[in-house]
């Protein structure tokens, strides 16, 4: 867990929290198992995740991704500049993977 979250971990908390993302209630740095998420939201089992350059084919996202699919989450990844340049297609994805109306 970080004390400092990213900017694009910032961006993306601006728009869930507060059930300010279609009054669903995320978390922020939630231990799950032996991982920690960016953001969690247990009503729906949905995990959103900013990621960096560093995440760009990593086999370790892979394997957290099968565990945590294992425990019934889908997860959404968002490349970091997609949560800082592009927040209309981040909540069009998210309300998509939700099942809302735009």
């Amino acid at each position: 867990m970080r004390r400092e979250p990213t900017d694009a971990e910032l961006a993306l908390w601006k728009l869930l929290r507060d059930r300010r993302f279609a009054t669903l209630k995320f978390r922020r740095q939630v231990p799950l198992g032996p991982y920690i998420v960016d953001f969690v939201c247990f009503e729906r089992r949905v995990i959103v995740e900013a990621d960096g350059s560093q995440h760009a084919g990593s086999d370790r996202d892979a394997i957290r991704d099968r565990w945590l699919k294992g425990q019934g989450f889908a997860v959404v990844r968002f490349w970091n500049a997609d949560s800082l340049l592009r927040p209309r297609i981040v909540t069009e994805t998210l309300l998509a993977k939700f099942g809302l109306p735009w």
